[in-house]
């Protein structure tokens, strides 16, 4: 099979809730572990939460958080503590799982003869908004600039870390990791990078807080994400972030590499204008990508035997993906039944920017 159009994973570093490492996530995946935490009243209250939101009956007391998001080895990659303060945390853990992750890869960026590209993307920073880094704009305007905003979050983790390929922030919403991939992905393949990193990040500010819930939404009234459930209520948005190291496959079997997986293929478009509304998916839009990126991997839809699917837990957003997926499917194959279809964010919660 000619594999000239393969991209392999050579390299991964992830932070989730209830798991530091992807080992862990791994673990808590197996044993069939909920990362969505309960808050009590003084948690919440600590947390900077109004007491008056306490009471209220239509707030939810639970989200997916991370261990520790504040910590920051600011002196490791050369911040003074100053910058480390206003520095988003969101840039400050992406940037050390990007380290990580080239660790993981057994790559050292100073030694690495090609060209190492960064496509990364964050959530909306609510650490400026929580901080008061806000009133700072007026007389510190460039520093805050560069310390808060999405646009430097690639190319800080450029300069930090010596890499001198493409560096481009993406940003597409929820579906910013998977774009991240797709475009490091056409990258290698154009040969402008040798490696790529790609992935994405959110962390939520105050982090120990819960959210409004009025029954008019998209988020879940109980703190529970149940993908392609019946009892499927809504979702629950949380903190995370994960980066994946990508090279060819040909030169990762040339230079002896770990190979975790294997990218046949990738494809992404959008909806146009066809959608109910700007926030509902559509059945044909996602069936058309889901055909493109079959076909550019070259692979036969009935050989798939699971499918990590976006599975929001919501009662529109599943039932779309389920038939989308269905209408590609039908596209190569009548035979049914063969295929498992799931969801992380049953354990984790919707990661935002970082979501799968």
């Amino acid at each position: 099979m000619n594999n000239e159009l393969d991209i392999a994973v050579v390299g991964m570093a992830g932070r989730f809730p209830g798991a530091r490492n992807l080992e862990e996530f791994w673990h808590n995946l197996v044993e069939g572990v909920e990362s969505i935490t309960r808050f009590s009243d003084e948690e919440l209250l600590r947390s900077g939460v109004p007491a008056g939101c306490l009471s209220n009956p239509n707030y939810v007391k639970a989200a997916p958080i991370l261990e520790d998001p504040s910590q920051f080895d600011a002196a490791f990659f050369g911040f003074l503590p100053i910058e480390a303060r206003t520095l988003d945390p969101q840039h400050r853990i992406l940037l050390e799982l990007a380290h990580e992750a080239i660790e993981d890869a057994g790559y050292d960026p100073n030694r690495y003869p090609g060209r190492i590209g960064v496509f990364t993307g964050a959530a909306f920073n609510t650490y400026f908004m929580d901080s008061g880094l806000s009133r700072d704009f007026a007389q510190d305007y460039i520093p805050t600039l560069i310390s808060s905003d999405k646009d430097f979050l690639s190319t800080r983790i450029s300069y930090k870390l010596n890499l001198k390929g493409p560096s481009l922030t993406i940003q597409t919403a929820c579906s910013t990791s998977m774009v991240a991939v797709h475009l490091a992905r056409q990258s290698l393949l154009n040969e402008e990078s040798d490696m790529a990193l790609a992935g994405a990040v959110s962390v939520r500010v105050p982090h120990q807080a819960g959210y409004f819930c009025d029954g008019g939404g998209v988020v879940s009234p109980d703190g529970h994400v149940r993908a392609f459930d019946a009892k499927a209520n809504g979702t629950v948005f949380g903190s995370g972030g994960g980066i994946l190291v990508l090279k060819r496959l040909a030169d990762a079997h040339a230079d002896g590499d770990n190979i975790h997986a294997v990218i046949k293929g990738s494809a992404v478009n959008n909806d146009g204008s066809e959608k109910a509304g700007y926030t509902t998916p559509s059945v044909n839009g996602q069936a058309d990508v889901t055909v493109e990126a079959l076909a550019n991997a070259g692979v036969e839809a009935d050989s798939i035997t699971y499918l990590e699917a976006h599975g929001s837990g919501t009662p529109v957003g599943d039932p779309v993906e389920i038939r989308a997926l269905t209408k590609a499917f039908r596209t190569f194959t009548q035979r049914s039944g063969y295929c498992a279809i799931g969801s992380v964010k049953t354990n984790v919660g919707h990661l935002d920017a970082a979501a799968a």
